[in-house]
């Protein structure tokens, strides 16, 4: 099913602009639901992008989408995993061999070694199983709470925190939801504003508007569905006195 489109779920609500110029904490929380409500509206279907059968291919499809796309990622995996699928094979693999197949995701020698550990504390220290606390987790080489949250929303349904990508932080920011440009302070924040039960979606549906209307250098802001709830913090004039 494809997402409505901005238009179409924007058409439902009045296109006034309600964002006062200076809000209460009060007024952001429940302004901060109302976007939760209308992300919900334009994307019901946003899932995790990639493509994993168990948390352990979600937990090295995360790391190898370390400054690469979830597309190129999604390529690369199918043979990896047909090759090595379970962390005992794959940490007995040399970290040549897993150079080599994960060279396109690019950073391939980094990433080869931090996945190689990863494997290795998997089997060592958790019975070849993948853990489901952030603590635990984030002691695992290549691993830092961003894919902590990956796994333990897509993979157990946990909602341990939000996931903060560059279009999470981004939009955030433009949403006045955070000012930081801090990944952990910026989850932070939005932790404060949005209920925990839609911590794991509310990341889906922010990288999916980012991808396709908020986008980084010319966002769609004539007829985006949010944009009567969003003061647009950090854009030009121009954009910003777009009614």
């Amino acid at each position: 099913m494809r997402p409505k489109s901005t238009s179409e779920a924007s058409s439902k609500n009045s296109r006034s602009h309600i964002v006062p110029s200076r809000e209460s904490r009060l007024q952001r929380r429940e302004r901060a639901l109302k976007i939760v409500e209308r992300l919900e509206e334009l994307y019901p279907d946003a899932d995790c992008s990639l493509r994993f059968k168990n948390p352990f291919e979600l937990l090295i499809s995360t790391i190898l989408s370390a400054q690469c796309t979830d597309k190129r990622v999604n390529m690369v995996t199918p043979s990896l995993f047909k090759r090595w699928p379970n962390p005992h094979k794959m940490a007995a693999a040399s970290i040549r061999e897993l150079e080599n197949a994960v060279k396109t995701t690019g950073f391939y020698r980094a990433k080869a070694k931090n996945i190689h550990g990863c494997c290795d504390k998997l089997v060592d220290q958790f019975d070849g199983k993948v853990p489901q606390t952030v603590e635990e987790l984030i002691s695992l080489p290549g691993v830092g709470r961003k894919t902590a949250n990956v796994v333990l929303g897509s993979a157990f349904g946990l909602a341990e925190g939000v996931v903060v990508d560059t279009h999470v932080g981004r939009i955030s920011r433009r949403l006045a939801l955070t000012k930081a440009k801090d990944a952990i302070r910026a989850e932070r924040d939005l932790i404060r504003e949005i209920p925990r039960n839609h911590w794991v979606a509310i990341s889906h549906r922010l990288i999916q508007h980012g991808r396709g209307t908020c986008l980084a250098r010319k966002p769609r802001c004539n007829g985006c569905g949010l944009e009567d709830l969003c003061p647009r913090v950090g854009l030009p004039r121009h954009l910003k006195n777009l009614q």
